[in-house]
């Protein structure tokens, strides 16, 4: 008997020293540049899914492209977790431009908060509504971003392309270089709020928010179901002292298909149990919200994920 209860208790310590002992599984975050909001975000809900996780994950955040790129690195396998635009989501995973073959590996997990997209003119550049973009000199985001393609959406149904406006190519930092510079008439960025270039640029000089709302935002919203109505709420920025209409696409949060799920339920539990301490490292963790995980998502969710979402009735 004393033989049989030492064999136990040796088990049970073996078994207890291999817990302890248990190396935390390590995952890779596709965020974006470090001038943006991907970036630190990332490092946030990474740390937070580290440090909440019993020891189970170490999450590591890396600086990249943004969501064109991080898509192709879920692809590739070459990370686990990616932050990326919900529409450049849905175009990758649909095979759509700028994509040129579909990019079918990751999965949803939710919906993060949303990127408004921000159509400014300079005071002097007569721009008040998007048609008035023809023949000026408009920066549109980096070639391929999402920036641009939110850009090639919305012209359509305004009657412009890039044959009737002078577009340039050029990351939210150049361009804000650039606008103070009065090398620019205009911008679009597809980004959160409070943007630190735009109010950089409001604080020093006085600029138009062109609104996009009606009829035609109707008709974009239809064609394209990963954009919705939204407005910039009033006081963003200096000298904006109304709300502008337009519109937004959502940061989504998404994983490779292939993590196991379990492994892909916990994240997300972990993810939506501690949104406190995501929101007290960076201001976008206060906009991340359960109720509305699911929103402007197109491709699917992971299964890990729709398991946790189904419980607690954040998606049917």
């Amino acid at each position: 008997m004393k033989k049989l209860f030492s064999l136990v208790l040796a088990s049970a310590v073996l078994l207890a020293a291999a817990a302890a002992s248990a190396e935390p599984q390590r995952l890779t975050m596709a965020t974006g540049g470090t001038s943006g909001v991907y970036f630190p975000l990332g490092g946030a809900i990474s740390q937070v899914l580290t440090n909440k996780s019993n020891g189970g994950f170490a999450v590591t955040a890396q600086a990249t492209g943004a969501s064109g790129e991080n898509m192709r690195l879920v692809e590739a396998g070459d990370v686990d977790i990616a932050i990326v635009q919900n529409d450049v989501a849905d175009s990758a995973f649909n095979g759509k431009a700028p994509f040129r073959s579909k990019l079918g590996k990751a999965r949803a997990i939710a919906r993060l908060y949303p990127e408004y997209l921000h159509v400014v003119a300079s005071k002097d550049s007569g721009i008040t509504k998007l048609e008035d973009f023809k023949g000026k000199k408009i920066s549109v985001g980096a070639r391929g971003s999402g920036n641009e393609l939110n850009c090639r959406q919305m012209f359509e149904f305004y009657g412009l392309d890039y044959n009737n406006v002078e577009p340039i190519f050029l990351p939210y930092g150049e361009t804000a270089d650039q606008f103070k510079d009065r090398a620019l008439d205009g911008f679009v960025f597809t980004i959160g709020t409070p943007n630190p270039a735009i109010q950089d640029i409001t604080t020093a000089q006085e600029v138009v928010f062109v609104p996009m709302d009606g009829p035609i935002a109707d008709s974009i919203v239809a064609k394209f179901p990963y954009l919705v109505k939204d407005a910039i709420p009033a006081k963003t920025y200096k000298g904006q002292e109304n709300a502008v209409p337009t519109l937004s696409v959502q940061a989504i949060l998404v994983v490779r298909e292939d993590l196991p799920e379990d492994t892909v339920y916990k994240l997300t539990k972990t993810l939506f149990e501690n949104l406190a301490d995501v929101a007290r490292a960076h201001n976008k963790g206060g906009e991340i919200l359960l109720d509305r995980a699911t929103d402007g998502v197109t491709i699917p969710f992971h299964a890990g994920a729709a398991k946790y979402l189904k419980e607690k009735g954040a998606l049917k």
